[in-house]
């Protein structure tokens, strides 16, 4: 399938999501959302960003740094901020990602090794964060809570077929599959279980879905859900989880499907759902500006390479005496 082929792919599924959920419950879910986000709210979500921001780009950094294509903190944290914008913006939600990439891997030298090093800091992310919702969603009750043991039996064996896959596969030999598979078992080596590193990839990544689950717990409060906060974690993970499918449209799409679903499975109601989760997209859009801040600082650099320059000092003409002598 073709890049362009599968971008169109993301933006109808995430069109159809949307559309399905109009039809079904009507524009009133998605008015009352937008209507009651407030500056706390934003506020509160701008606040949580920086946190998990930072946690973000520290992730990043460890990976990229065992990859051999380090990166200091706040130049990741710039960066970060601008893959933000661009996946809250941008269809499919991970174009700011690859662009973050590209964009290291050309500073770096290292193309490859630059999309190598986000993509297992985007699959660390996500198997810390899968790990946390079989958690809660075991010991919370949630709509999912009795499939529980099946489904963790099965991404359990799943897991364990690709081990042994991957144990199988030749790793010697000139063939592209080898070649893969060395460079893939040498990156985890490096980059995520090296002693130094693997312990903040943990943190960090608990650390932000600590505070994503937390920002759409205060989105839940200011869309008018009353429920305990109990109730509201796992239907939080379980959002959170579908959020990371890359298909939507700037990040609307499978959020919302979710979101109905999850809470009208709890008994809130699916029109509750969706106004949380039209909440939670624009305060995270909202908490993404800085990232805007960072592309435009670029764009006024390609355009303006001599601004925040110093001009260099002019030489100085040293007149040697007798010079002008014959």
């Amino acid at each position: 399938m073709s890049p362009t082929l599968r971008t169109c792919v993301r933006l109808v599924g995430g069109a159809a999501i949307l559309a399905v959920l109009v039809w079904h419950l009507g524009t009133a879910p998605f008015l009352d959302g937008i209507g009651r986000v407030d500056g706390g709210a934003l506020a509160a979500a701008a606040g949580i960003t920086v946190l998990t921001t930072v946690c973000c780009a520290w992730r990043w950094s460890l990976v990229a740094r065992g990859l051999g294509v380090a990166i200091s903190l706040p130049a990741a944290v710039a960066a970060y901020y601008r893959s933000q914008f661009l996946n809250t913006t941008l269809p499919g939600g991970v174009l700011g990602d690859v662009h973050r990439a590209v964009s290291h891997g050309r500073d770096a030298g290292d193309v490859v090794r630059g999309l190598r090093a986000v993509a297992w800091e985007r699959c660390a992310g996500q198997v810390v964060q899968g790990v946390l919702t079989v958690i809660v969603l075991f010991l919370l009750p949630s709509p999912v809570r009795s499939a529980m043991p099946v489904v963790t039996a099965a991404v359990v064996l799943v897991a364990l077929g690709v081990v042994l896959l991957g144990r199988a596969l030749p790793h010697a030999g000139p063939s592209r599959w080898a070649r893969t598979l060395r460079a893939a078992g040498t990156d985890i080596r490096d980059g995520l279980l090296a002693r130094r590193a693997w312990p903040g990839i943990v943190l960090a990544s608990a650390l932000v879905v600590v505070g994503h689950t937390a920002t759409f717990v205060i989105a839940a409060r200011t869309a008018g859900a009353t429920v305990s906060t109990v109730r509201l974690l796992p239907l939080a993970l379980l959002v959170l989880l579908a959020m990371s499918v890359p298909t939507n449209i700037g990040g609307w799409g499978p959020r919302e499907g979710a979101a109905a679903w999850a809470f009208g499975a709890a008994g809130l109601g699916a029109g509750q759902g969706v106004a949380t989760a039209v909440v939670y997209g624009v305060m995270v859009f909202v908490a993404s500006l800085p990232g805007a801040a960072v592309l435009a600082v670029a764009w006024f650099d390609r355009r303006n390479p001599r601004a925040g320059r110093v001009n260099p000092p002019r030489p100085r003409v040293i007149k040697l005496e007798g010079a002008a002598r014959g």
